[in-house]
């Protein structure tokens, strides 16, 4: 059987070059854009686990001790996890991006602020958190890091919409050119599907010596693109791990099983649909033009 394809449908067709180069580019741009919804989706989703839950109490016109005081009171509600006052240095680090590292003069009142780590129920706890506050004569104001995570998750969920119809907009792409490059390289062989009907061959067989040919394409164009991804995520990690400061809230590529599953599929998927697109094209083809 291999010798007969081989000598009906040439492996070596330099009018495939083409193709190959396209379905191959296409992979690679499918993968990356896998690997990209994955590793966007996994830092959005630690960092909302990381703010959901946290507040942020602002207290105006307190001292040092006056704000260690409400931290203690804080602590002691139900639920609370803990609750401590940031320092001078934490507060200055938090206005540097925007009033340099000097920060403000030191003349100038800066409410006090209070991290608070908690589980359960955040709008029930913010409230036990304001009236007790306001019981002890506090002017606080309480900031619920839970709202920001909600913005973050709609993000998230716009963010994967946008990937994955990229991945399809690639993949129907890849089919489309698979297709009408079957429906060419069968209008170049007429002559050799005229005579293989002449000798009694069946459709299905004529059409299952075009889909053996561009599964091989396109598994051969998809492995390609997929080590091609592989490489190109591989310098970005090392990019990334070379800088000396990196952003939880930036998406960070990594190469654990997951990712290397997209890139082991990525072939396969490439692989079969040519060789789907190419039965399909032929045998249609065969019905309208034979």
């Amino acid at each position: 059987m291999k010798a007969r394809e081989s000598s009906l449908l040439p492996l070596e067709d330099a009018r495939e070059a083409a193709l190959f180069f396209v379905v191959g580019a296409l992979c690679f741009l499918a993968a990356l854009a896998a690997l990209s919804a994955k590793s966007t989706y996994g830092a959005a989703r630690a960092w909302t686990a990381e703010v959901e839950g946290e507040f942020t109490v602002s207290l105006s016109g307190a001292d040092a001790d006056a704000a260690s005081e409400a931290a203690r009171l804080i602590a002691g509600l139900d639920g609370v996890d803990a609750a401590r006052v940031f320092t001078d240095d934490e507060i200055n680090a938090l206005l540097a991006p925007n009033f340099g590292q000097s920060g403000l003069p030191a003349d100038l009142p800066l409410p006090r602020l209070i991290a608070v780590t908690s589980e359960g129920d955040a709008e029930a706890l913010g409230e036990r958190m304001s009236e007790a506050l306001k019981g002890a004569g506090y002017d606080a104001a309480i900031d619920s890091h839970t709202e920001w995570a909600g913005d973050v998750r709609r993000m998230l969920g716009i963010s994967r919409l946008i990937a994955l119809s990229i991945v399809a907009l690639l993949s129907a792409t890849a089919i489309a050119v698979i297709a009408f490059a079957t429906h060419a390289a069968l209008l170049a062989r007429r002559d050799i599907v005229d005579v293989l009907h002449v000798a009694g061959a069946r459709d299905r067989f004529i059409a299952s010596l075009f889909e053996r040919r561009f599964w091989l394409l396109g598994l051969r164009a998809g492995t390609v693109g997929a080590l091609v991804a592989l490489a190109t995520v591989a310098i970005l990690i090392a990019l990334g791990r070379s800088g000396a400061e990196r952003s939880g809230l930036l998406p960070q590529l990594s190469l654990d099983f997951p990712d290397l599953a997209v890139l082991v599929v990525t072939p396969v998927i490439a692989g079969l649909a040519a060789r789907i697109a190419a039965g399909i094209t032929v045998m249609r083809s065969l019905k309208s033009v034979m």
